[in-house]
C-alpha cells in the first residue's frame, strides 16, 4: 500500500478513536491522578509499532489501525458495521476479536474467550492483545487491592501463554513486564 495512504488512514483511524474516547479517564499510579485515555491507546500503538522494527513479515497496517481502534467496540458507541465500513473487514474482525464478550458472566471466561477468538486472526491481532497487555502493567491504578495486582498478573500470564507465538518481541517484552510489575505488589 502506498505509504501516503497508509499514514493518511491511520491518521483518521486516530482521529475516530480520539472522538470515541473523549471524556475517559483512568486512575493514575498517584491518588487523585486521572489520565486521558487516549493516552493508553497511544501506548500501545506505540508498541505495536515498536515491535514492527523487532520483527519482519507483520502486516504494519493491520497491526497499527487494530491498535488505533482495539477498545472502540468495548469501551464507546461504536458499531462492528462503523468500524467495517470506514476500515474494512480485517480490522473490524481483530478489534471484534479483542473485545471482551460481556455476556459472557466470568471475567475469566470472558479473557478466555477473546484469547480463543484472538487465535483465530492473524498474528498482527495477537500482537495488539499482547501489546496492550503491556501498556496496561506499567503501574496500575492507586486504588487497586494487591488481590487485583495479582489476579491482573495470572492474566497477563495467561495472555501470554496463548499469544506468545504472535510477536517474540512482544512476547520478551511481555514477559519482562510481568517480572517488573512485581515491585506494585505488597
Amino acid at each position: 500500500m502506498n505509504q501516503t495512504i497508509l499514514i493518511d488512514k491511520q491518521q483518521d483511524a486516530w482521529q475516530w478513536a480520539t472522538i470515541l474516547h473523549a471524556g475517559q479517564s483512568y486512575g493514575g499510579h498517584q491518588e487523585g491522578e486521572r489520565v486521558e485515555y487516549i493516552n493508553h491507546i497511544g501506548s500501545v500503538v506505540f508498541e505495536i509499532s515498536n515491535a514492527f522494527r523487532h520483527e519482519t513479515g507483520l502486516n504494519q497496517e493491520l497491526g497499527v489501525l487494530c491498535a488505533i481502534l482495539h477498545d472502540t467496540l468495548e469501551d464507546t458507541e461504536a458499531t462492528f458495521e462503523t468500524l467495517e465500513h470506514l476500515f474494512g473487514k480485517p480490522v473490524a474482525d481483530g478489534v471484534l476479536a479483542l473485545t471482551k464478550n460481556t455476556t459472557i458472566e466470568s471475567k475469566e471466561q470472558q479473557m478466555l474467550d477473546s484469547l480463543e477468538r484472538i487465535k483465530l486472526q492473524p498474528k498482527e491481532v495477537w500482537a495488539v492483545k499482547m501489546a496492550d497487555r503491556i501498556c496496561n502493567l506499567y503501574a496500575p491504578p492507586f486504588y487497586w487491592s494487591n488481590e487485583k495486582k495479582e489476579s491482573y498478573l495470572i492474566e497477563a500470564k495467561l495472555i501470554h501463554s496463548h499469544l506468545k507465538e504472535g510477536s517474540s518481541y512482544l512476547s520478551e517484552r511481555l514477559l519482562e513486564k510481568i517480572e517488573r510489575y512485581r515491585r506494585f505488589i505488597n
